[in-house]
């Protein structure tokens, strides 16, 4: 499982995180950090998942203002 810090990304977050999931292997699982300013990341970070074909296993508020999201890749 590795863990990815997206928190220093700001409005590059989204790019970031769908490069990442194209480099995930089948079954690999991750955990990605980002923060947020409105919800609407969480909601998009939640479609780019499903896009690309993994499982959103968990998503949660970290603290005040960083959410963390568990995707395991399943192709």
């Amino acid at each position: 499982m590795k863990r990815y810090d997206l928190r220093n990304q700001k409005d590059n977050t989204l790019n970031r995180l769908k490069e990442l999931l194209d480099m995930m292997k089948s079954d690999e699982v991750a955990i990605f950090m980002f923060e947020i300013n409105d919800f609407s990341i969480v909601e998009s970070s939640a479609e780019i998942v499903k896009e690309f074909g993994c499982e959103l296993m968990n998503s949660l508020k970290f603290n005040q203002v960083d959410w963390q999201i568990v995707v395991k890749r399943c192709k």
